[in-house]
């Protein structure tokens, strides 16, 4: 009897689970909650574009189409690539559109059983235990009808930048409920259509809350709508590092500096021996030189220092917290010319009128207020699952990242694998990466470790994460290790890490989506 496998989500993420569950002779069934494939992409605002370079951002086996001329795609290009891709696999008829999974329960094992393996589900394989998954599934359409499904693996591809808004805590009775205004979260306002979003803040006084990639999309979008007339003010406690563009010195690609092998000798590793880590400790200079460069070139480039906008921190810290980012162009030229304004404040909290910041009397007034303040990802995968210790489980503690086993399996939970939780800086190859892994994975070209190896390997992790990251290590960020990642990934499956041909371009030239196009295990 064939092994039932079903994908939550039709994101990038599911669209890659299933066609790679396809290429190992499975037939997939695809949740999505939405009416079309294209996760996100369906729900961005019109400013947004790619941060990577499009040969960089694409599928080892799909090419962007020669009519996208632009290096950084628009989000309706990249939509269109994403659901050619779907289209062009054949991956559309193993979606079911407009379902909502509202909960999933494992069921077959006790708890007792599973607590006395020493195997992931008891065999280390992905159908080795006789339990099952019962999936419960809500459509979205007027009749709003919930229906079962059992299947024996769940691949659980739902994102964490959507779905669950991060609502800051503001002093008690200064929330957004005694503003006199509008106040929502980037998430509704990216949900809009661009007409909608446009007609929301035209001729109005808005005012933005958060620093990172929604904050200044949002920010630009506003002001190509209101210009100097009505200026849009970011309203930020801590800044983070913005690249102008994908180079950086007039030239350089910032990937030459973090995407290759080279650049990952320069730091220490999940799971290193002895030569790499002397190696690391002898180059930290020039780690340390290289990122310092990176912020001089960046502090010459903007007026940083002028608007308050330099990091508390340094742009290394960025990187492995994959908290960096692509500004929309010609950003700080609207912050000069005064569409946008910038503004500092470590105490943020409502009035009636609007904001109360640090360093003023009188409230900034406006008539919208947008909260770019990110999302809890943890708490929407958590939510899935109805078994409170399967809850406990993929949440675990606070002050420790999600244990993930290769970023994908959750060392107490069987027959089911994350993709698309943790990032990395390029998430489309990484996303992919994973895929082939868990392909492999299901079709036993090998199997997996003790759950106390994982463990232990997820703790290897976590360690590196706040080593690096600081306090958003809870990111689940590989950061500058990508290349160490897939090498894992590579080991498990069978095939040769090294990807490149000759010494030298696979020290220095970097790495992207088709150094993996081929990916088959020694013979």
């Amino acid at each position: 009897m064939e092994k039932r496998i079903a994908i939550i989500g039709a994101g990038i993420s599911g669209l890659l689970a299933c066609k790679y569950a396809l290429a190992k002779g499975y037939h997939p069934t695809v949740f999505e909650a939405q009416d079309c494939a294209g996760g996100l992409w369906n729900h961005t605002i019109e400013s947004t574009k790619l941060q990577n370079p499009k040969e960089v951002f694409s599928f080892s086996d799909f090419p962007w189409p020669s009519s996208v001329k632009e290096t950084f795609p628009r989000n309706t290009e990249v939509l269109k690539y994403v659901q050619s891709y779907a289209q062009h696999f054949g991956l559309l008829p193993y979606i079911k559109f407009n379902t909502k999974v509202i909960g999933i329960d494992y069921v077959g094992v006790s708890r007792e059983e599973m607590q006395a393996w020493d195997l992931w589900g008891g065999t280390g394989q992905a159908f080795g235990s006789k339990g099952k998954w019962n999936i419960k599934v809500q459509h979205t359409t007027e009749d709003k009808s919930i229906k079962e499904y059992e299947v024996e693996f769940v691949i659980l591809c739902i994102g964490r930048f959507s779905g669950v808004p991060n609502i800051p805590e503001f002093p008690p009775n200064h929330g957004p409920e005694i503003f006199g205004g509008k106040v929502l979260h980037s998430m509704d306002y990216s949900a809009m259509d661009n007409a909608s979003a446009a007609a929301l803040v035209e001729g109005k006084n808005i005012a933005i809350i958060g620093s990172e990639k929604s904050a200044v999309d949002l920010a630009a979008q506003c002001a190509n709508v209101n210009g100097i007339d009505n200026p849009c003010t970011m309203v930020h406690r801590a800044a983070h590092w913005m690249l102008p563009s994908y180079y950086v010195w007039g030239g350089v690609r910032i990937d030459y500096l973090y995407y290759n092998r080279f650049a990952e000798i320069l730091v220490h590793k999940p799971g290193e021996g002895f030569l790499h880590s002397a190696l690391a400790f002898l180059l930290s200079p020039l780690r340390w030189g290289i990122a310092k460069l990176v912020e001089s070139y960046l502090r010459w480039k903007f007026p940083l220092k002028k608007y308050n906008m330099i990091p508390p921190h340094g742009f290394l810290q960025d990187v492995f917290s994959c908290e960096f980012l692509m500004l929309p162009e010609n950003f700080f030229d609207r912050v000069v010319d005064g569409s946008i304004v910038l503004k500092k404040s470590k105490n943020i909290s409502f009035s009636r009128e609007g904001l109360m910041i640090d360093g003023e009397t009188q409230p900034l007034k406006a008539d919208v207020i947008i909260l770019a303040t990110g999302y809890r990802g943890d708490q929407k995968l958590g939510n899935i699952f109805t078994c409170p210790s399967f809850q406990e489980y993929i949440l675990g503690s606070t002050s420790s990242t999600i244990a993930l086993y290769r970023q994908i399996i959750h060392p107490r939970i069987p027959q089911l694998a994350v993709i698309g939780y943790s990032e990395s800086l390029n998430n489309l190859y990484t996303l992919e990466m994973k895929c082939r892994w868990l392909g492999h994975f299901l079709d036993q070209t090998f199997q997996l470790p003790s759950i106390k190896e994982m463990e232990k390997d997820v703790r290897m992790w976590d360690k590196y994460m706040k080593r690096y990251a600081g306090k958003y290590y809870r990111r689940s960020c590989l950061g500058a290790s990508h290349i160490w990642y897939n090498d894992q990934l590579c080991k498990d499956i069978g095939c040769n890490p090294r990807r490149k041909k000759g010494f030298f371009s696979e020290l220095i030239e970097p790495y992207g989506p088709a150094d993996y196009a081929e990916l088959n295990p020694r013979s």
